[in-house]
C-alpha cells in the first residue's frame, strides 16, 4: 500500500540522489498521440523500443501503457521489458513521472510534483493533462511506495541533483509565467530545499527550448558525479544558442557547490540547429490545444539529453559530424561505463529525447 506522507522529505531525511547512483529501474511511457507523434506514433513506437532495449541491458525497464496500446506495446518491446497499463496523455515519463528519494536506511519515497504540460493555460503544449499528472500517484501505487505531494508545478526534466546537497536549474523555465506565478525565486528556492534536500540551487539562465519546455536545463547540463558538470556548447557565433549556451558556462564556472567545491566543467558540442522537414510535418494531425508542428520549426536535438544508467549511458546519436566526438567526450567522462548511441531523431520531433522519455528509481 501506498500513503500520502504530510510532511518533506528534506524534513524526514529523505534526499533526492544523483542520476549516476545505483538504480532499481527506469520508467517510461509509450508514446501515441497522433497530434504530437506523426504517422500514428509508430516511428516513435520504434525508437522506444531501442532506447528500452539498450537500457535494458544494464537494468529493468518499466514501460506505462495506455490500454487500447497495451497489447501492441506487449508485442513490440523486449520480453525483459515489464509492460504495465498506466493511463496518460502522453510519453514525456521524466516530466509527469515521480522523482524518487531516498534515506540512509535504504528506504524509497517518490515525490508527485504538479504538472500541467509545460505551461498550463498559459502557454502549456496540449490539453487536457489531467492523466499526466496522475502518473506519479500510480507509480506509487505500483511500487507500494509512499509518496509526497509538492506544491509546486515542476518537471524531471527542469533540473538536475548531483546527490550532496546541489541542484541545477534554469530561470527560463522554473520562473516561467506558466508554472508558478505566485512563487516568487525565494519560494520556489525554498521548495526545491524542502522536496528534494538540497542546500545550494544553481540557476543557469536558459535553455534550448523556449517554445516548448521553457528551456529544461537537461538539454543544456548535467551533473557527471559531484562537483563535476558537463554543459552543452557552440562554437558557431551566429548559432542563436550561442550566447545563451556561453552565459551558462560563465555560471557554471563562476560558482560553487553546496560542499564549497569549485565546479569543474566538461564541454560537450552541439549538433547542427535541426528543422522538422515538410514530410515529417505533414505525418502529425493537427488538433485544438496542442502546439501545431509545422515544416522548419527548429527541434531541440542536444547529445546532453542521455540517461545514466548502471553500468552506462544510452546517448542519443542524430547522424551529424559531432556524432562520434560527443560519444568520445562522454565516455570520457564515464570512463567506468559503456556508453551506447540510440537513433535520437525521432525523439527530437516529438520535442525530447532519451532522458525526457525516461525516469530513474534508486536502489535505495
Amino acid at each position: 500500500m501506498s500513503k500520502l506522507i504530510d510532511s518533506t522529505p528534506r524534513a524526514d531525511g529523505f534526499r533526492m540522489p544523483g542520476e549516476f547512483e545505483p538504480h532499481r529501474q527506469i520508467w517510461m511511457l509509450w508514446p501515441q498521440r497522433p497530434d504530437n507523434w506523426r504517422l500514428g506514433g509508430k516511428p516513435a513506437q520504434r525508437a522506444w523500443v531501442d532506447v528500452a532495449s539498450a537500457i535494458s541491458r544494464f537494468e529493468p525497464v518499466t514501460v506505462g501503457v495506455n490500454h487500447d496500446q497495451y497489447e501492441n506495446a506487449v508485442n513490440m518491446l523486449p520480453g525483459s521489458v515489464r509492460v504495465v497499463e498506466i493511463s496518460n496523455n502522453d510519453s514525456w515519463m521524466r516530466d509527469c513521472g515521480p522523482s524518487f528519494v531516498v534515506n540512509d536506511k535504504g528506504d524509497v519515497r517518490l515525490v508527485d510534483w504538479g504538472f500541467n504540460a509545460w505551461g498550463g493555460l498559459y502557454d502549456g503544449l496540449y490539453f487536457p493533462w489531467d492523466k499526466d499528472d496522475l502518473v506519479a500517484q500510480k507509480v506509487a501505487q505500483i511500487e507500494q511506495v509512499d509518496r509526497y505531494k509538492a506544491p509546486l508545478i515542476m518537471e524531471g526534466g527542469s533540473f538536475h541533483v548531483d546527490g550532496e546537497g546541489t541542484v541545477l536549474t534554469t530561470e527560463e523555465c522554473l520562473l516561467s509565467p506558466g508554472r508558478n506565478p505566485d512563487l516568487t525565486r525565494e519560494q520556489i528556492e525554498e521548495h526545491l530545499r524542502d522536496y528534494l534536500n538540497v542546500e545550494k540551487v544553481i540557476w543557469l539562465g536558459k535553455g534550448i527550448d523556449p517554445d516548448e519546455t521553457n528551456g529544461h536545463v537537461d538539454d543544456v547540463a548535467c551533473f557527471v558525479r559531484p562537483g563535476v558538470v558537463m554543459a552543452a556548447v557552440t562554437d558557431d557565433k551566429d548559432d542563436w544558442r550561442y550566447e545563451l549556451l556561453q552565459d551558462n558556462l560563465r555560471r557554471l564556472r563562476e560558482t560553487t557547490d553546496a560542499k564549497g567545491r569549485k565546479l569543474e566543467v566538461i564541454t560537450l558540442p552541439m549538433p547542427a540547429i535541426l528543422e522538422i522537414t515538410e514530410d515529417e510535418a505533414w505525418g502529425i494531425d493537427s488538433a485544438e490545444g496542442t502546439i501545431p508542428r509545422r515544416p522548419g520549426d527548429k527541434t531541440a536535438a542536444s547529445y546532453l539529453n542521455f540517461l545514466i544508467v548502471n553500468g552506462g549511458i544510452i546517448l542519443p546519436t542524430f547522424d551529424e559530424p559531432y556524432d562520434n566526438p560527443a560519444r568520445g567526450i562522454v565516455a570520457g567522462a564515464f570512463p567506468d561505463r559503456e556508453v551506447v548511441t540510440v537513433p535520437g531523431w525521432e525523439i527530437v520531433l516529438g520535442g525530447g529525447n532519451v532522458h525526457c522519455i525516461t525516469q530513474q528509481q534508486p536502489r535505495g
